[in-house]
């Protein structure tokens, strides 16, 4: 032990060591040579100590000989410690996401704070390192100052993680179709509010029209807001949904014990016990009907399949029809009626862009793909007399830089997905929420809001084998 103490009392060593440390850390790991500077300040720490000579022994003596420096200087070292270690933690171990909407209910429910891994896919570098600590995109008490800088941008780049992406896997994301906010607009978002406006002024119009009645931001990758779905579609997948059911590569998606659709349920003109929307978890909020001219009450619900079959028992419950989506939606992606007829229920076969591979681009098939090639890729896209160019050159192809993901609500009816938006790009992926910490019911008081069933749960992906 002797011999130990020897040796590390050697600053040369001292010095290896925590080198060899910093440097697989910081540089193996995140790839960023520009972290080598930080050897710098360990050499000087261990071997010339020019920064002690000229700064730090004057503090040391202030330390020694002034109380209230002293104190003030405490508090400053412990606040400085805590927000550069849970800052760390924030980027590249953990994250705390609540669930906001039902999008995934009754798998998740509004109200659960989830611990989301980033270590299971590898979390990402930042894109815009200089922002405020421990806030997403705005400032304390703000709604529209941005907390951060981008002065400095820092290319994609993700770490090695435990794993990758499985079909099934709940995944906490950026929002692909949050890089431009219209402020002060809390629904929707701004590629649809877009389309909107372009139907009832025109193209140029209505993008005009838009832009001055909202003020207009833009956020980068790492600062749009953060969705939670269900991954129904991998890289290389071939994905339909055929009267609400999910197919992939022509399989049907495994059992997702959480599933709910939208179903009509009507009674003999009997109500159905509030009690017993209660005992089934189902929102007030949630819970919508009419009567009909013959004096029924039809409900439109949404339920689970175990919740489906204890209201078809019932005695006053003359019948169920499950909501299925029978007309063309514009708000579909990709936004192309003609080419693409599809709706909620009824969708695709859609192919899942993967890095390498390439697709035949033409007029039919740029609605699939202009978001990658323009927003999530970069390039510059334009049509002229029916041809498409990419960075001013003819394509009549396009290989992709990433892989994408398709994400979908376990609330089938009441979810903005990517049946909406489209694809996930790889640099959006966060990381995979692992268990509820806690649960709150806001539709209920304190203590009985606190679903304590729900506290520190697993939350599982499907089993698609």
């Amino acid at each position: 032990m002797g011999k130990i103490k020897e040796i590390w009392a050697n600053k040369w060593v001292k010095f290896t060591v925590v080198s060899i440390i910093y440097i697989l850390l910081t540089v193996v790991w995140t790839g960023n040579l520009w972290m080598l500077l930080g050897e710098v300040v360990i050499f000087d720490i261990y071997i010339s100590k020019i920064f002690y000579r000229f700064v730090g022994k004057y503090h040391r003596l202030m330390l020694e000989k002034n109380i209230t420096y002293r104190k003030v200087w405490g508090w400053i070292e412990a606040i400085v410690f805590a927000v550069v270690v849970v800052t760390l933690l924030k980027y590249f171990v953990f994250a705390m996401y609540v669930i906001p909407t039902g999008s995934m209910e009754k798998s998740l429910l509004i109200g659960d704070y989830l611990w989301v891994s980033k270590l299971a896919y590898g979390p990402i570098v930042p894109n815009t390192p200089l922002s405020f600590p421990l806030v997403h995109n705005t400032m304390p008490l703000s709604k529209t100052k941005k907390s951060y800088s981008e002065a400095i941008k820092w290319p994609y780049h993700r770490l090695k993680g435990f794993g990758k992406v499985k079909l099934g896997d709940p995944v906490v994301f950026h929002f692909p179709a949050g890089d431009t906010v219209l402020l002060g607009k809390m629904d929707g978002y701004y590629y649809e509010d877009l389309r909107n406006y372009q139907r009832i002024y025109g193209e140029k119009e209505g993008r005009d029209k838009l832009h001055q009645d909202y003020t207009v931001i833009s956020h980068p990758v790492d600062k749009r807001e953060n969705y939670v779905k269900r991954c129904v579609g991998l890289p290389g997948d071939t994905i339909r949904i055929a009267a609400s059911e999910v197919f992939v590569n022509g399989e049907l998606l495994g059992n997702i014990p959480g599933l709910q659709n939208v179903y009509y349920v009507q009674t003999n003109g009997t109500p159905i016990n509030p009690k017993i929307f209660d005992e089934m978890g189902i929102a007030r909020s949630d819970i919508q009907g009419y009567n009909t001219p013959e004096g029924n009450i039809v409900y439109v619900l949404p339920l689970t399949q175990q919740n489906l079959e204890r209201i078809k028992n019932m005695r006053n419950v003359m019948g169920t029809v499950q909501q299925i989506a029978d007309e063309v939606d514009p708000g579909i992606f990709p936004h192309d009626t003609v080419n693409y007829p599809w709706n909620l229920d009824n969708f695709g076969p859609l192919w899942i862009p993967k890095k390498g591979a390439s697709v035949q681009i033409n007029l039919e098939t740029l609605p699939l793909y202009r978001d990658i090639i323009e927003r999530y890729e970069g390039n510059k896209l334009e049509v002229r007399d029916s041809l498409v160019y990419i960075n001013g050159e003819p394509a009549n192809n396009y290989t992709f830089n990433m892989d994408y993901y398709f994400m979908m609500g376990d609330n089938r009816h009441n979810s903005l997905d990517s049946r909406f938006w489209g694809f996930v790009p790889e640099d959006h992926i966060v990381g995979k929420p692992r268990f509820v910490l806690v649960s709150i019911d806001r539709e209920k008081k304190f203590p009985g809001n606190i679903r304590w069933g729900r506290m520190f749960t697993a939350i599982k992906g499907v089993k698609t084998e």
